[in-house]
């Protein structure tokens, strides 16, 4: 069902002109016969999937896999070459740390700055703002330039900001790791809170333990391609494989993903049945 999907990402192609020389480049804007001077590099190709409401769905890949320009395209922030997204709902990003703060401002006024961004008014920032400056916990420096906060506090602040909407959809690359371990913690209880209300989230990790404790399904990105998605276990596995592997074998990593794959569908099927069993077992003592 259409209804049913939160993001629909669909055949998405993302390609950067890359010169050699800033000469080239301009040679190529005047060029009176449209010469090309650049080599094209497509940081995604061809990536498609869908995101059902209420799922968290966790994106991992080697550094330059397209992780973080997927999300930027999902939340506007870029345009693809070809294809198209879209959201259904009101969304939330945290990508890159401190985006959309002037360095200038203090904190309170970037409160304001961002969560008006977000599209809320000046009354309903007025009715979260200490719900956000308590859970950021960055205490006089709310009144304070952000230039002179250290990367933790921006973090803090920002993630507060993003999850005051109480979003549809939450969208996090991976500035969560920026945060000490007190912050992530409290980060982590945040998100099983919008999860449990039924908010959708899309997340970007390096941490493989991370993705296995809070998604229902991931996505493993190679090459700016989506390689498998799937049961968060089976694709970590497969990740870890490609991973430590200089000159991975892609047909066989397809070969064990589709077996682990089936694996858990056994496993899930058996888990069903026994709980079916339970639940008939019980109701007959009754």
């Amino acid at each position: 069902m259409i209804e049913d999907i939160a993001i629909s990402v669909k055949n998405i192609t993302k390609t950067y002109k890359l010169y050699d020389t800033h000469a080239d480049r301009v040679k190529e804007a005047f060029h009176p016969l449209r010469k090309k001077y650049h080599n094209p590099f497509n940081a995604l190709t061809d990536v498609s999937f869908d995101v059902i409401k209420g799922e968290t769905l966790g994106i991992i890949g080697r550094n330059g896999s397209g992780k973080s320009t997927i999300l930027q395209i999902i939340c506007g922030i870029l345009q693809p070459t070809s294809g198209s997204v879209k959201t259904n709902g009101r969304l939330s990003a945290l990508l890159e740390l401190g985006a959309g703060f002037n360095p200038e401002f203090t904190g309170r006024q970037n409160v304001y700055l961002n969560g008006s961004i977000l599209g809320l008014t000046q009354e309903e920032i007025d009715a979260r703002f200490n719900d956000i400056v308590t859970f950021a916990d960055i205490g006089y420096f709310i009144n304070q330039p952000v230039k002179s906060y250290s990367s933790g506090m921006v973090v803090r602040l920002a993630f507060a900001v993003a999850i005051s909407i109480e979003p549809d959809i939450f969208v996090v690359d991976e500035a969560l790791s920026v945060g000490d371990e007190a912050f992530q913690r409290k980060c982590m209880a945040r998100l099983e809170h919008l999860q449990e209300r039924g908010t959708t989230v899309l997340f970007v990790s390096h941490s493989a333990g991370t993705v296995l404790q809070i998604c229902s399904r991931a996505l493993l990105l190679s090459n700016g391609r989506t390689f498998v998605v799937g049961n968060p276990k089976s694709v970590v596995t497969i990740y870890h494989k490609m991973l430590y592997d200089n000159k991975p074998d892609w047909k066989k990593l397809r070969e064990d993903f589709e077996r682990l794959e089936s694996d858990s569908e056994v496993v899930e099927k058996r888990a069903l049945a026994c709980e079916g069993d339970n639940k008939e077992t019980g109701s007959n003592k009754n």
